[in-house]
């Protein structure tokens, strides 16, 4: 790996703080009027993204943090929500409630929003989900190769307007 500069390695050392670019360029030192595009700019040197890597790993490696634990927590939390745990007290204990007939026994919680996050996480993972839209008629023709100019504007701002939406 070839030496960074003492502005690009201070740069390298911003962005794994929260691994924004634009953020790590104007905390390095550079100029906030164009942050967007500088960090975008440093990111792309081979030499930059190589410590930023290399660093990321040597982070992993000590941490042990890593995707595998990320998933490993992940299955843990759906699994917690969907009754595959008990539910335990500050010690460990399970917690128990007495049921109508007087009995006790060990309380479960059903968390459905927690175990749906968790798998919509692994499912994005997994790239199982994609957001795709088709602009066929059904037909495998494209549906705006018929539109004239005015109707392709009309789409055009339907679609910059659901964008806009999303943000």
């Amino acid at each position: 790996m070839s030496k960074l500069s003492k502005l690009h390695s201070r740069f390298v050392d911003e962005y794994l703080i929260d691994l924004n670019a634009a953020q790590a360029a104007i905390r390095a030192g550079y100029s906030a009027k164009g942050a967007n595009s500088k960090g975008a700019q440093l990111l792309a040197i081979v030499s930059i993204g190589d410590a930023v890597q290399e660093r990321m790993n040597a982070r992993s490696q000590r941490t042990q943090v890593d995707s595998d634990y990320v998933i490993a927590g992940i299955v843990k939390n759906i699994e917690r929500a969907e009754q595959s745990a008990k539910v335990v007290n500050s010690m460990g204990q399970p917690i128990f409630l007495e049921t109508p007939d007087g009995d006790l026994a060990p309380s479960y919680k059903y968390d459905a929003t927690n175990a749906l996050r968790g798998y919509e996480l692994l499912g994005r993972h997994l790239k199982i989900f994609t957001d795709k839209v088709d602009h066929s008629n059904g037909d495998g023709s494209l549906a705006f190769k018929h539109m004239s100019n005015e109707q392709l504007d009309e789409r055009v701002a339907e679609l910059l307007a659901q964008v806009g939406n999303d943000k």
